[in-house]
């Protein structure tokens, strides 16, 4: 995935990619955690290439969904790491990418952010969005992917439909 994102050039093989990509690998990449949750919007907006205008008109947003508004203000280095997963996926999502990769984000947070998170997954994919997701949760997997892939070291081992990939990967397990 890093290499998809441009995070690391590949050791072997070729990557091609056509759409704008925004990544969200690790929980907290991206962030300043002396900066408040309201500084790093601006600043993982910039990352991702967004103008501060552009970051600004979405601003509202990002912290509604995120549900942090009570702590907007305070630095990172204080939000736990629910709360940093809220804000990177709050950001991420809100600009609507062509190619949005989820690298166990999801796996951190309560229940109702989860399944908010889900849905707005699921809308993206009815707008074209392409979402690569990465879990070990294979009922998350199951619930939003049409698709698996299994990798060990980095070798496909399977792919396929959701289900078929995913009574593999019980097998595995």
């Amino acid at each position: 995935l890093k290499v998809i994102a441009g995070v690391l050039k590949a050791t072997e093989g070729k990557v091609s990619v056509k759409g704008k990509v925004v990544p969200l690998l690790e929980l907290g990449a991206g962030f300043a955690s002396q900066y408040t949750g309201a500084e790093n919007i601006y600043l993982y907006g910039a990352m991702l290439g967004y103008t501060k205008d552009f970051i600004k008109s979405k601003f509202d947003e990002i912290v509604e969904f995120s549900e942090l508004g009570k702590f907007i203000d305070v630095p990172i280095k204080n939000y736990s790491s629910g709360m940093k997963a809220r804000l990177g996926f709050s950001i991420a999502t809100i600009v609507e990418p062509e190619i949005l990769i989820l690298d166990e984000v999801l796996s951190v947070g309560d229940a109702k952010f989860r399944k908010k998170s889900e849905k707005r997954i699921k809308s993206m994919f009815d707008k074209g969005v392409t979402v690569l997701f990465v879990s070990h949760s294979l009922e998350q997997v199951k619930r939003l992917c049409d698709r698996a892939i299994i990798l060990e070291q980095g070798k496909i081992i399977a792919n396929g439909p959701v289900e078929e990939v995913s009574k593999i990967y019980e097998k595995m397990i």
